[in-house]
């Protein structure tokens, strides 16, 4: 018995195969035919990039690290600033977890708080723009607390008030320049006149107490009542009585 015709039978599927394994022919040209002796195209796919599924560290952050930061970042005074590194921002993330937390429900009023006492320093200074500027980031954090409106109050007293506010160039300052003692004698002839108390906020403590000697020596005889406080800022306040 011959074996030919079995070897016969598998040749037509064995062809069949391998030109299912060509890649389809390219486009042809209008009117040009297509070869089919035409080599095996071979389209290599370039590298994929590749990106991390991780979240950020205080994505992964448990509460009690949250919270830790938070407490941290309040005592810093990095209370809504800077917007990816502040204490606000941490205890709102606490609550989005645990709504009932009270570390961080504390958290927001101490913000609260923080930004009233803030707007207190600024008003005594005379610094009223900054004033305003803490009073509406307290209403931000939380409009319904009850010290914000005492505090609105105390601004509006201060602001009609008739104190004497001087706004000091501090290069011109720091410079001990002849410019800076004429108006520090002035400053406190007018002291003199209203008996007023003074109020100097200066950066360093070495600007101050230099202000206050010029000052005293522009009024000789004549006991100068007053205080320092340290500040960004430089400039003078005086307290006039309240019968003025």
């Amino acid at each position: 018995m011959s074996i030919q015709p079995i070897r016969f039978l598998f040749f037509p599927l064995a062809v069949l195969l391998l030109s299912s394994c060509q890649a389809p022919p390219a486009e042809s040209t209008a009117g040009e035919p297509q070869s089919v002796n035409a080599p095996l195209s071979i389209r290599v796919l370039s590298e994929a990039e590749v990106y991390s599924g991780s979240s950020s560290a205080d994505n992964r952050d448990s509460i009690p690290d949250i919270l830790y930061a938070a407490l941290q970042a309040l005592s810093e005074d990095r209370l809504l600033t800077p917007i990816d590194d502040n204490a606000h921002s941490r205890f709102k993330r606490v609550l989005a977890m645990d709504s009932r937390n009270e570390l961080a429900l504390e958290g927001l009023q101490d913000i609260v708080v923080r930004y009233l006492q803030l707007a207190g320093e600024s008003m005594r200074r005379g610094m009223f723009d900054e004033a305003e500027t803490m009073l509406g980031r307290a209403r931000y954090v939380d409009s319904s607390h009850p010290g914000i409106a005492n505090t609105a109050e105390a601004l509006r007293l201060e602001m009609t008030s008739n104190d004497l506010f001087f706004k000091l160039d501090y290069p011109i300052y720091s410079a001990h320049s002849e410019l800076a003692q004429i108006e520090l004698a002035d400053i406190a002839r007018q002291t003199r006149e209203h008996e007023a108390f003074f109020l100097i906020v200066a950066p360093n403590d070495d600007l101050a107490r230099w202000m206050v000697s010029v000052m005293r020596e522009a009024v000789p005889g004549y006991r100068l009542r007053g205080n320092i406080e340290l500040s960004s800022r430089l400039g003078i306040r005086l307290r006039l009585p309240s019968d003025e």
